[in-house]
């Protein structure tokens, strides 16, 4: 399998769940700016969506969509339980987790990142709002499935990161702050921060 990424982005999650797995993969950098590769290669021509992650498989199909790659990388190593089996309604609720963290987090950052329209302060409040959710449901945790460790915390992991980045003050999160501490401290996670430039 082939892992199209950019630093930090959202793709950080499969490249933490890869690491985790010790699936064989290899890595391509793409520069979400110019859509290049580090090769010079046009990353629209490999994936016209333009984002990431992008996982090429062995026989060349692409998938696409960071629920998706997640899902299908923790189906390709069941012995290490990141997703339950298909049919039970443990799996329905981590895709329930999945979703929300896609489209309510993930997506509530993009005024932050791209600043042209919603105002900052009010995306922020946003997000806040958000993060009191899932502080509220993580409680019995430590993990966002109870005790087992998962895709969908590898995704919340990300996005929490990039509460940092914008200055949240995670005091008023205090679960989810303990949360970010257990899975930073994953060989994985650890791992996957120092290939991608964002930790030693």
């Amino acid at each position: 399998m082939k892992l199209y990424h950019s630093p930090g982005a959202c793709s950080q999650a499969p490249h933490i769940i890869l690491l985790e797995t010790g699936l064989p993969f290899e890595k391509a950098r793409v520069d979400l700016v110019t859509k290049r590769l580090e090769t010079g290669e046009d990353f629209l021509a490999i994936a016209p969506k333009g984002e990431v992650p992008a996982l090429e498989l062995d026989d060349g199909e692409l998938l696409t969509e960071n629920a998706v790659v997640l899902q299908y990388i923790a189906d390709q190593a069941p012995g290490w339980h990141l997703i339950p089996p298909y049919g039970t309604m443990e799996r329905y609720r981590v895709l329930e987790w999945l979703n929300y963290i896609a489209t309510e987090l993930h997506k509530g950052f993009a005024p932050l990142f791209h600043p042209a329209g919603e105002p900052r302060e009010h995306a922020m409040q946003a997000i806040a709002v958000k993060f009191d959710y899932v502080e509220s449901r993580l409680g019995v945790g430590p993990f966002l499935a109870g005790e087992q460790f998962g895709v969908a915390d590898a995704y919340l992991f990300v996005v929490l990161g990039w509460g940092r980045v914008f200055h949240f003050d995670f005091e008023r999160w205090p679960v989810l702050k303990t949360f970010r501490q257990i899975v930073g401290a994953r060989p994985g996670v650890r791992a996957a921060l120092h290939a991608e430039g964002l930790a030693p």
